[in-house]
């Protein structure tokens, strides 16, 4: 019975440790970085270049993700307003089936946004690839995060983290506050920067970003 007695309370110390940590990981993200995310563009500054941070275009159901479109449209309407000069599309790229990067590509091209006005980066596997690449890929030190207001959080404190001047334009999209997904993502963010280290999956050549090209075709990594 001690034994028992004595796993019991271990484990019960262990599970409130862990929802600390939830708890406290959370508060640092979003503390952190709220002033550093914006939903009025009118009041966000303006940045040369925009990452579109990349998510599947369509729902399990087979629907048009709102999540997509919104980020399209965000990125879209940073661009006319003079906003971002150019667009960084960040998203995985797994096989010859699934391809976010090229999709964003495409809908952006479709929403008047020039094609030699983005990058595709197919490294994007996650948003602290999308972020690290940003730096150590497209030499970028200051950036417009484009995504939905759950993720820019996470997405604006790794950058940050890295030392980035980096900020986000808050995307419209699904209604969850905090998916309980992303509560999750943030405490692996904060474990990634300061405990594991963890680097890019693939990073790959330096590539220069330029900001006007008389070329009609994207540029590529």
């Amino acid at each position: 019975m001690r034994i028992r007695r004595l796993i019991k309370r271990w484990l019960l110390l262990g599970f409130a440790v862990f929802v600390l940590l939830v708890l406290l990981s959370n508060r640092w993200v979003i503390n952190s970085t709220d002033a550093y995310v914006f939903e009025d563009w009118s009041l966000i500054p303006a940045n040369e270049v925009g990452i579109v941070l990349g998510t599947s275009a369509y729902t399990k159901s087979g629907a048009l993700s709102a999540d997509f479109r919104g980020r399209i449209d965000a990125a879209a309407q940073l661009y006319e307003l003079g906003k971002v000069r150019h667009l960084v599309v960040s998203g995985a790229n797994p096989d010859s089936t699934y391809n976010e990067p090229r999709r964003m590509w495409q809908e952006l091209v479709k929403k008047g946004v020039p094609a030699s006005a983005i990058t595709m980066d197919f490294a994007g596997y996650r948003t602290l690839d999308s972020v690290s690449r940003a730096k150590a890929v497209f030499g970028l030190e200051r950036f417009t995060l484009v995504t939905q207001k759950y993720h820019t959080y996470r997405a604006v404190f790794i950058g940050r983290k890295m030392g980035l001047d980096a900020i986000a334009y808050v995307a419209p999209g699904t209604e969850f506050r905090h998916p309980a997904r992303e509560v999750f993502a943030r405490v692996k963010a904060v474990l990634d920067l300061f405990l594991l280290r963890t680097t890019p999956k693939f990073l790959g050549e330096p590539v220069d970003i330029e900001l006007e090209r008389e070329s009609a075709e994207p540029q590529v990594t």
